[in-house]
């Protein structure tokens, strides 16, 4: 496994882990925290495609990113709010 794999796959695993938190109701999606990790996890992927290209998995990552910043956003102005 090349060190690019090694980084996509720590990307899935952010990735599957919030999901996974989420859906069991472990973590609040409100968090900074749960965005800040799905835009790494994203980041990570994309990263790795750099070395491996699949149009598919890059498209399905960079909206995964773009919405992880959007939710991080939302959350950090919710927090300066209250």
């Amino acid at each position: 496994m090349a060190f690019h794999d090694i980084f996509g796959m720590f990307g899935v695993a952010l990735i599957v882990a919030m999901y996974l938190l989420l859906q069991t109701g472990r973590i609040d999606p409100g968090r900074p925290v749960f965005s800040v990790l799905n835009a790494l996890g994203a980041g990570l992927v994309l990263a790795s495609l750099a070395f491996d290209f699949n149009l598919a998995a890059a498209v399905i990552e960079g909206f995964w990113l773009l919405i992880s910043l959007y939710g991080l956003g939302r959350a950090l102005r919710r927090r300066r709010a209250d």
